[in-house]
């Protein structure tokens, strides 16, 4: 235990003073004495903490049981017991609860059962204490964890709230190029078709659902990809442009690579030639 062990003994006899100071010599224990139950409150008052009181039922002015009581309305968690002789014993007993006395010891006592009785006093301090840090730390826990809540359901949704705006966005910007008289249909870096407007669909004749995924070779005319690898290849061009012939009449073609730094791909502007 780092924290020292102060014992209070509050007797009006100075001989039991002695006796119990005696008692605790061969122990680390610091033992203070007072003569009356005023002066116990002073050194409580005006001490460091106190671990442990021993005070005397019958003492003059405010009797052991009323001292504790008081004790115990200050510094609960100080271990409280009153020593008492035999004639008192009934009064003492009906009064513990009062006090929240630990134990009733009677005069005179057997020294090794004292003993016994302040070391179990004091494992009893010790475990309330480590409860306390505990019950401390739990509550610090669950205070952080309830903080880690709340911000990530203020997270959750923040992001939500981005993603319902992205998704508006994304609808209304795929308003507007199904809006265009013209196909526009986009690749990534490996060729993969990644989007399409009202007009490409027609013009490819398929479904955007079954046109998504497909390879360029797979999406769209083999004239139109060797424009693009052309363009890609042999150009080494930003953009391009030509007049392509295929089964499925003149196109106007223009391509146009995207190399920016959130986006890269390729991107097909298809009109009819006709």
């Amino acid at each position: 235990m780092s924290q020292s062990i102060r014992i209070l003994c509050v007797d009006d006899e100075v001989n039991v003073l002695r006796a119990l100071q005696r008692l605790f010599l061969d122990d680390d224990y610091e033992v203070i004495a007072a003569s009356s139950a005023g002066e116990g409150l002073e050194v409580l008052r005006s001490s460091p903490p106190i671990q442990l009181i021993i005070s005397d039922y019958r003492m003059p002015g405010l009797n052991g049981v009323d001292f504790l009581k008081e004790v115990y309305r200050h510094w609960p968690e100080t271990v409280r017991i009153v020593l008492s002789g035999y004639a008192d014993t009934a009064a003492v007993v009906s009064a513990i609860n009062e006090g929240h006395i630990y134990r009733f010891v009677p005069k005179p006592w057997n020294d090794d059962e004292l003993r016994v009785t302040i070391g179990n006093a004091l494992e009893r301090y010790y475990l309330h204490q480590k409860n306390a840090q505990l019950m401390e730390s739990l509550a610090a826990t669950n205070a952080e964890l309830q903080s880690l809540n709340e911000n990530l359901e203020n997270l959750v949704r923040d992001r939500t709230d981005q993603l319902m705006l992205h998704n508006r966005a994304l609808h209304h910007s795929q308003n507007i190029l199904d809006s265009l008289p013209m196909a526009v249909i986009g690749f990534d870096p490996h060729g993969i078709l990644v989007q399409c407007n009202r007009k490409g669909r027609l013009l490819l004749g398929g479904e955007t659902a079954g046109l998504l995924g497909c390879h360029r070779r797979e999406a769209i005319p083999d004239e139109v990809n060797e424009f693009v690898e052309k363009m890609l290849c042999s150009y080494g061009q930003d953009t391009a442009s030509s007049r392509i012939a295929s089964e499925k009449g003149v196109w106007n073609v223009r391509g146009i690579v995207l190399k920016s730094e959130e986006q890269e791909g390729l991107i097909l502007i298809i009109e009819s030639g006709a």
